[in-house]
């Protein structure tokens, strides 16, 4: 192959007298023109890029920087536990799971039979302790009358006694006197006697004479115990004066222990009473159990985890759980390094997972103290092997009036919570 081994002819340099290096000036003349006016077009370029990319980093660290966003957020709610406040048998339960029920509606009733007969047994007791109370008042002011009364007559009763004490002893001493002066008229009647026997036998004085002296010492014997007789009934009027006086004086000692009675009929009144208002807080008891056995709801909402009839429950277990879907909340738990410029009141969206819908709202409060601070057991730091690891904090947010219109935003819901800070 004698043509591979052919050297090539070197370029030929033209002679004085050809035409070649004048057209190849005037190529590079137009290569020189055009390079400036190209390099130019290029920096151009090159500088509107970077205007551009400036002015969008620009609005894209203002916009981002705008907000803080968070997808550890969930939708809260307050749950309300319906449950009961007597024990009793579930006799109708009047709603399903998942119904929507508003609040004070009847959710479930138990067997009122039983606080219906407790309800007529406490009205019996309050009416027979009203007439106890009615009967005790009425003795009160009896009582008194009649106390001060007995006072009254027992007093004058002392009085009358013992002015009956001093006419019958003055009576007796009367009716001693009596008996004295016809005891004095007795001795000398008889000493008349014995001297006219005497002067009848030596037949001195006429019989006759004799006759009106023995008639008239007669006279005064029976004169001494009529006189007798008056001081003994004299002497038993002293006696029953002072017997009447000594009944007089019991019967005041009575009368007197009389306000004592007052005053105990009076505290047995106000016992009845006392009992009355006893009676009348049973039966206001009674009447609320009676109405506790129907179970009303709480709240406006959904009802989950109902009972069902034929149960028998105890105060305090729970039936149902009824779930407000309107007042839900967000609970987003922000990183601590989020809230510096973050505050109540500014603007939030949140999208949810499960429709991709966007709902409005804002923040209304932060949270006092990081998620796990309320735990149950909370993180000690104060340990040799302390590693600083950035917290998140609770920022409850509360929906605009109208937005969970749909219930849609249903408690434990993952969200995307993003609050505006301008």
């Amino acid at each position: 192959m004698p043509e591979q081994n052919q050297v090539p002819n070197p370029p030929q340099t033209p002679g004085p007298g050809s035409r070649q290096p004048a057209a190849n000036a005037a190529t590079d003349d137009v290569l020189v023109s055009a390079y400036p006016h190209r390099r130019s077009r290029k920096r151009w370029i090159v500088s509107l890029s970077i205007i551009v990319l400036a002015v969008a980093g620009v609005f894209l660290w203002h916009y981002l920087s705008g907000f803080e966003s968070t997808d550890d957020a969930q939708v809260d709610v307050h749950l309300y536990p319906v449950s009961a406040r007597i024990s009793g048998y579930v006799q109708t339960v009047n709603v399903d799971d998942n119904q929507w029920v508003d609040a004070g509606s009847t959710l479930v009733e138990i067997d009122p039979k039983d606080y219906e007969v407790a309800l007529a047994r406490a009205q019996a007791t309050l009416d027979a302790s009203k007439a106890t109370a009615k009967s005790l008042d009425i003795d009160v002011p009896v009582s008194t009358v009649d106390t001060s009364s007995q006072l009254k007559f027992t007093s004058s009763d002392i009085q009358n006694a013992e002015a009956a004490i001093q006419a019958a002893e003055k009576e007796a001493a009367a009716a001693h006197a009596r008996v004295v002066e016809a005891q004095a008229e007795n001795v000398k009647a008889q000493d008349d006697v014995t001297r006219y026997r005497l002067l009848l036998a030596k037949e001195e004085v006429p019989k006759q004479v004799y006759d009106h002296a023995y008639a008239a010492a007669a006279t005064d014997v029976a004169a001494i115990a009529a006189a007798e007789a008056d001081e003994a009934a004299a002497l038993q009027a002293v006696q029953e004066a002072h017997s009447r006086l000594v009944e007089a004086q019991a019967h005041f000692e009575n009368a007197q222990a009389g306000p004592q009675r007052v005053a105990s009929t009076r505290a047995k009144a106000l016992s009845a009473v006392a009992d009355v208002h006893q009676k009348e807080a049973a039966l206001e008891q009674a009447q609320l159990n009676l109405g506790y056995t129907r179970i009303l709801a709480p709240v406006t909402g959904e009802v989950t985890k109902k009972v069902v009839v034929g149960l028998n429950v105890e105060p305090g277990e729970q039936l149902l759980t009824v779930i407000p879907l309107d007042q839900v909340w967000i609970t987003a738990n922000f990183k601590e390094t989020q809230l510096k410029y973050m505050r109540v009141g500014q603007k939030a969206t949140i999208e949810l997972d499960s429709n991709g819908r966007t709902y409005n709202g804002h923040v209304d409060s932060i949270a006092g103290g990081t998620g796990p601070i309320f735990s149950l057991l909370p993180p000690e730091n104060a340990t040799g092997n302390y590693v600083k690891i950035v917290q998140r904090v609770p920022v409850k947010i509360v929906l605009e009036p109208g937005e969970n219109r749909d219930r849609q935003l249903r408690p434990g819901m993952n969200v995307e919570a993003k609050v505006y800070l301008r």
